[in-house]
């Protein structure tokens, strides 16, 4: 297949990491792989758009460009990931119409309390109209997929587990007798956590970590805590750390992604929160490679976690709940290891990109077919 691709939100390449920009990259290379051929038809951001009328024509422009530069050539689909309130798909719809190819989502997210607030309605009546566009529709969120059945057709939407490959995190016995070494740390359990130091929930779920592991300090526990990410709010973050674990912390700045298996590799557990986390792609990275996770019972952590078998899911914001569950595995090597295991064949069996992504290339093919 010939295939445009569009991401309205956050184009491909894009300079600030995320779980959207790693799904749809993981997309993108999965379709390559099977010897599709695969074009970024835009770069174009509808960000807040509705409410940013300076780029209007420039939507307009882009619009007349992307039919003017594909219209010649014979493509089969038109394939847009991520369309919401805050980013609708404004040029899909009517790319796809004028080139004559089919149109399909992935992530098309419907959620009817954005038309509450003024500040959004905009953007869920137009987000509305472009989810009744396209042949079809996929999203690998229960919830996402529960709403889209209140607008489409069952035939029309597919639901796919979120994901990773699983061989780009396996466990690396070398890189964690590396990584320990230079860390000084000995047979002391690691506690690692990874965000990006950013003003919102990522940074609000760091200071959970680390307030967590100086309550379990006090109570005597052992522990060394590892924190990959970098960002504005890192000298806070740190300020923190020191009065909380004076001497048992370490702060590893920004990892490579391509790297983060060796830190996985290195430690005991994954913690973190994952406040109001849409898919938590760190938690099924740290189980890939072995480790137990503890984060809160939310959002979309519990698709990515099952709870009291590859890790704890405690109540949103419950600090008691949350230490005792570190501590629990602090001081239970064999239970880590147990559920460590567990967390590896957990995302293999369920949340393998390799296998899950063969149901999305089938409904394109027949989508392409039709």
């Amino acid at each position: 297949m010939k295939i445009l691709f569009y991401a309205p939100f956050k184009p491909l390449g894009h300079d600030h990491p995320s779980g959207d920009l790693v799904t749809a990259t993981g997309i993108v290379d999965y379709l390559i792989r099977q010897g599709h051929q695969v074009t970024a038809a835009s770069s174009l951001r509808c960000r807040w758009i509705y409410w940013k009328p300076w780029l209007w024509p420039k939507l307009i422009v882009e619009k007349r460009r992307v039919v003017r530069r594909f219209l010649k050539e014979d493509y089969d689909l038109w394939f847009t990931y991520h369309t919401y309130y805050k980013a609708p798909d404004l040029l899909g719809p009517y790319a796809s119409r004028k080139l004559t190819v089919p149109y399909v989502i992935f992530q098309g997210i419907y959620s009817t309390k954005r038309r509450r607030k003024l500040k959004t309605l905009p953007g869920f009546y137009l987000n509305k109209h472009v989810l009744c566009n396209p042949e079809h529709v996929f999203t690998n969120k229960k919830v996402d997929w529960i709403n889209l059945k209140r607008l489409l057709p069952d035939e029309r939407i597919s639901f796919l587990a979120p994901g990773i490959y699983p061989d780009q995190f396996n466990f690396d016995a070398n890189a964690r007798e590396e990584l320990r070494t230079q860390w000084n740390i000995g047979d002391v359990p690691v506690v690692f956590s990874a965000a990006m130091f950013r003003p919102d929930v990522k940074t609000e779920g760091l200071t959970w970590v680390i307030r967590a592991c100086g309550e379990l300090l006090r109570r005597g526990n052992h522990l060394h805590l590892v924190i990959a990410g970098d960002g504005k709010e890192k000298d806070r973050l740190q300020r923190l750390a020191r009065e909380q674990l004076p001497d048992r912390f370490h702060f590893a700045g920004e990892i490579p992604r391509k790297e983060m298996y060796r830190y996985y590799s290195a430690c005991d557990m994954f913690v973190f929160p994952g406040i109001r986390e849409s898919l938590g792609m760190v938690f099924l990275e740290a189980q890939s490679c072995g480790l137990p996770v503890v984060a809160f019972d939310n959002a979309g952590v519990p698709e990515a976690v099952r709870d009291g078998k590859t890790g704890f899911l405690v109540p949103l914001y419950a600090a008691k709940p949350f230490a005792d569950a570190i501590e629990r595995l602090l001081k239970n090597k064999d239970l880590r290891r147990q559920m460590g295991r567990a967390a590896q064949s957990h995302v293999r069996l369920r949340h393998d990109l390799n296998k899950n992504y063969q149901k999305m290339e089938a409904v394109l093919q027949a989508v392409v077919k039709k």
